[in-house]
């Protein structure tokens, strides 16, 4: 996957003259941590482009002014920026074009905000350098591939949630999460659980990892909202 901290860096320009796919796109995307801006047609598209270069281009070919075709010709003619092209059903001669010119992928209208996303990061790992697989915060290490974690250089041991869940706290420091949205990102998003688990696992957590862990200093709790890793 696309690592988490990354995303938070990275930005979308999507470029589309329908106002309802631009804000459920860019609603999407906001909620996974992408920075977003937005163009309705090819000028303004281009403009925003040539102003501050996005990591990745969500790009409609049906545009009015210049088509998307073009828009597309003068981003390549600037740099090799991922564009990701959003056709309608209709436009296969225009896709092959597209994908002949060197578009990194297309979809097909109407489509699911989801699997756009899951383009956007499919594209992005292909065309982003490997992040790195062990987080550090302070004294604890959290190595994301062999899954092991380390406090000042000793093996602690957890569970597999609890490790997804310290992950996923590592990976967004300083962030307060919902126990509601703990359970949809690090559970299941689909799973309708008791936010109580959140609150277990967390307990775990902070006794595995807290000098004191009735007076937590990396796990704390927000009231009334939920918890916040601080690194």
């Amino acid at each position: 996957m696309v690592h988490s901290a990354l995303v938070q860096d990275m930005r979308v320009l999507v470029v589309d003259d329908e106002p309802m796919v631009r804000e459920v796109l860019a609603r999407y995307l906001q909620t996974e941590g992408f920075g977003v801006e937005t163009a309705d047609d090819g000028i303004q598209a281009i403009e925003r482009f040539g102003a501050r270069t996005p990591d990745i281009v969500l790009l409609d070919l049906m545009l009015p002014g210049i088509d998307g075709l073009e828009v597309f010709r003068r981003m390549r003619a600037a740099n090799d920026v991922p564009v990701i092209m959003l056709t309608a059903r209709g436009q296969e001669t225009d896709r092959i074009v597209g994908l002949d010119l060197g578009a990194d992928d297309y979809v097909t209208k109407p489509f699911s905000p989801r699997e756009v996303v899951s383009r956007v990061r499919a594209v992005l790992r292909r065309t982003v350098p490997e992040a790195p697989t062990t987080l550090t915060a302070g004294d604890l290490e959290v190595d994301l591939q062999s899954r092991e974690v380390r406090k000042a250089g000793v093996a602690v041991k957890l569970t597999r949630k609890e490790f997804d869940l310290l992950a996923y706290f590592v990976e967004h420091p300083a962030v307060t999460f919902s126990r509601t949205r703990l359970l949809e990102d690090v559970w299941d998003f689909a799973w309708d659980g008791d936010s109580a688990t959140v609150t277990v696992h967390v307990r775990r957590l902070r006794e595995k990892l807290e000098d004191d862990p009735s007076n937590p200093t990396r796990l704390v709790t927000v009231w009334g909202v939920g918890y916040r890793f601080e690194p």
